[in-house]
């Protein structure tokens, strides 16, 4: 063979080998994608229960120095103004009805509108609830020992012996009435620190309404200053009285009074409301739930 064939030859093989690579390429399978690993599926995220914004404030002391202390629920424009104890140990039912809103509140079973907060003072007159019971702070009807409070009256009065619910700027006198007996009312209005710590929070706080629990009467009772009762006041005792299943009543008149506190709202515009519950011993919590209720759906229907 010669040199020009032996050189024809190897151009032949390069061309030939080059082209069976070109095809090997061309169709060779495309190399295998390995599977994506699955996204795993996102849970949607656990919301926990919305508990009312809880504050604590003291809004002064009373004669013998016990505080009195105001809880705050929510955070809305709208102030409603609950108050238990202000006749001390003689009414502590009333005081233990407001402890047993405030745990409600604290604990979601109830809960409070976006356009409401809520005030309870539990306890107005703590000295009154101390000679009585012996009990500082919260309490159920449990704690409370056996007492002859109701046929002596004692626990009333505060620690200087004033009636506070005859101690407020409405036709205040030094001397008022209870079952048609003289009582103190002090030497003037908000003469005693019991009263001056709601006078304080009301300024503050300018509720659009203000709800007292006492015992016992069965009742709700609407309130009048000078210029006689507010048509709020009217609605307030209606929406209370009707889910709580409780009398109506639109003034008290089984004998005259005078410095009482929720005629004092009255006289500043600020519809007031005294709940008399039926017993002396028990807080009749059903009742006055639904009658909570109640009341936060009208005022944030407001």
């Amino acid at each position: 063979m010669t040199k020009r064939s032996l050189i024809a030859l190897s151009v032949l093989l390069i061309i030939v080998s080059v082209g069976i690579f070109v095809q090997r390429s061309v169709h060779a399978p495309a190399p295998e994608t390995p599977p994506a690993t699955p996204t795993p599926t996102q849970q949607p995220e656990t919301v926990p229960i919305e508990i009312a914004t809880t504050s604590v404030t003291t809004l002064g002391t009373s004669v013998e120095g016990r505080p009195i202390q105001s809880y705050h629920f929510g955070t809305g424009s709208t102030s409603i103004l609950f108050v238990g104890g202000i006749h001390g140990g003689y009414e502590w039912n009333s005081s233990a009805l407001a402890y047993e809103f405030i745990t409600a509140f604290q604990t979601g079973v109830l809960s409070v509108p976006p356009n409401i907060t809520i005030t309870i003072i539990p306890t107005l007159n703590p000295d009154g609830l101390y000679k009585v019971a012996g009990i500082e702070g919260s309490f159920t009807a449990a704690d409370v020992p056996p007492t002859d409070t109701h046929t002596t009256g004692e626990g009333r009065f505060n620690a200087r012996g004033v009636d506070l619910n005859r101690n407020f700027d409405c036709k205040w006198q030094p001397e008022s009435t209870w079952r048609n007996k003289p009582v103190s009312a002090g030497i003037a209005p908000f003469s005693e620190p019991e009263a001056t710590a709601l006078l304080r929070l009301v300024e503050v706080r300018k509720p659009a309404a203000a709800i007292f629990w006492h015992s016992q009467g069965g009742a709700v009772y609407g309130s009048a200053c000078e210029a006689g009762i507010l048509p709020q006041t009217l609605v307030l005792m209606k929406t209370y009285a009707a889910a709580a299943a409780y009398d109506e009543i639109p003034l008290f008149d089984a004998y005259p009074i005078t410095g009482d506190a929720e005629g004092w709202l009255a006289s500043i515009g600020i519809p007031a409301v005294t709940v008399e519950l039926a017993t002396r011993t028990t807080t009749e919590w059903e009742r006055n739930k639904s009658a909570m209720e109640a009341v936060l759906s009208r005022y944030e229907q407001n």
